[in-house]
């Protein structure tokens, strides 16, 4: 039976059951608990994990506050069976001892997920569960303890083998649409016409993945231009005319300009380092023709960077003196082409020594370094919305993927981070 099919059966399940599980009258949530936790049969289960999301989804922000409170405290492993299990182990330390003391010292609110998890419609209501929690963890931030449990799980369901890749264009279902239009994060969709123009021209290519257990729900969606030149701003790929009677066989170039992660609930979940290659394989396929790939991103941590006189770069004096030149300048709109050297010379900077660890501190670059490309190219006044000026004072820079070089990059990125780039750029950099 089809994974959508079988889902299908099982909400009919709980249609037809719930009466039955609640004669005695709608249940509390600890009840619900009780229940879900409890020796019950699978139907009851099913059916009490229904039961408990449905009415998670009608708690206030208060209430919704008590309940993870609430697993966070009383749904820990218990410490005495914890510790026979460690001294079983410590008394016998075989693969089976240690793996009864890893169930041990598990926390009950990890099987809780899991059971909530069995019924209908569960994943997409437990990625929704924790965005609400990310945005409790700076107030409580004793439930970054149930995030982690969140997270183990969510790493397991949304592992890259999942994943599908679906061609987005004009005939894919309207529901979907709009949420392209509406999880777009990095250029806003005006409407549908401004849609049109990025999934239903001839240069124009949009792909998204999905999960099974999200149906109709993008997890992230990637953008596609297609050119004969690797393009230096937005605009000109944004704003570009139509052109009619494109030769297919004259693009060279295909730039992902816009990479949007579509679900606030799986933030810090990784859907693997390779899922732009995947795009890249679907585009040869089609194109034989283009023979470069890259993108045109923006660089979201470069004002944050630069407003802070923390030296994240390495003691590098020269660095913290061109920070505070750019800092004493008023730069607008319309003087910005008068800075566009210290801009670019500063971001490039940023781009390749300004750390958390020994990774970039940009989350931009983070993505794609990870992903096995490579800095090519800085472009000044490559984006002038408001947005990119209060990023970045417009600068966009272009990560090449270089077929020969991805996993070797991403390797040496991974184990080392080192930063591959474009030997061009050396002379900007302020130390190598």
């Amino acid at each position: 039976m089809a994974f959508g099919k079988f889902q299908d059966f099982l909400g009919g399940l709980v249609a037809r059951q719930r009466d039955r599980f609640s004669k005695n009258g709608a249940p509390d949530m600890e009840e619900l608990l009780d229940r879900l936790m409890g020796n019950t049969g699978e139907v009851s289960a099913i059916v009490s994990a229904r039961e408990l999301l449905d009415m998670y989804k009608g708690l206030d922000d208060e209430g919704r506050k008590n309940l993870f409170l609430n697993i966070e405290q009383n749904f820990n492993a218990t410490p005495a069976t914890v510790k026979l299990a460690y001294d079983t182990f410590e008394a016998g330390p075989s693969s089976t001892n240690l793996n009864r003391l890893y169930r041990a010292a598990e926390p009950r609110r990890v099987e809780l997920l899991r059971r909530l998890n069995q019924t209908p419609g569960a994943t997409h209501d437990l990625v929704a569960m924790r965005k609400d929690l990310l945005g409790l963890l700076r107030e409580y931030p004793e439930l970054a303890a149930v995030d982690e449990n969140f997270m183990h799980l969510f790493r397991s369901w949304f592992s890259r083998g999942f994943l599908l890749l679906q061609t987005i264009d004009w005939s894919t279902s309207a529901a979907i649409l709009n949420r392209i239009i509406r999880y777009e994060a990095v250029h806003a969709i005006k409407d549908w016409d401004d849609l049109r123009r990025r999934v239903d021209q001839p240069n124009r290519r949009c792909f998204a993945f999905f999960h099974p257990a999200l149906r109709d729900e993008p997890l992230i969606f990637v953008e596609v231009a297609l050119s004969s030149e690797i393009p230096g701003s937005i605009d000109s790929i944004l704003n570009a005319k139509v052109e009619e009677n494109l030769d297919p066989d004259k693009f060279t170039t295909a730039t992902f300009y816009s990479i949007s992660n579509c679900q606030p609930g799986l933030k810090n979940i990784s859907f693997g380092n390779f899922l732009i290659k995947q795009v890249v394989e679907e585009l040869k396929a089609d194109f034989p023709s283009i023979k470069q790939f890259v993108t045109l991103s923006p660089i979201p941590g470069f004002k944050r960077w630069l407003d802070v006189d923390v030296d994240t770069d390495g003691d590098n004096t020269g660095l913290l003196e061109l920070k505070a030149e750019l800092r004493s300048l008023e730069i607008t709109a319309d003087n910005l082409v008068d800075h566009e050297e210290l801009i670019r010379k500063l971001m490039l900077n940023y781009l390749l020594l300004a750390k958390r660890g020994k990774y970039p501190l940009d989350p931009v670059a983070r993505f794609h370094l990870g992903n096995g490309a490579q800095v090519h190219q800085v472009h000044g006044s490559a984006d002038l919305s408001d947005k990119g000026l209060g990023q970045s004072y417009g600068a966009m820079v272009n990560y090449l993927y270089d077929l020969r070089y991805i996993e070797r990059n991403h390797e040496q990125y991974v184990t080392e981070g080192k930063i591959e780039f474009n030997d061009k750029l050396r002379s900007s950099l302020l130390k190598s």
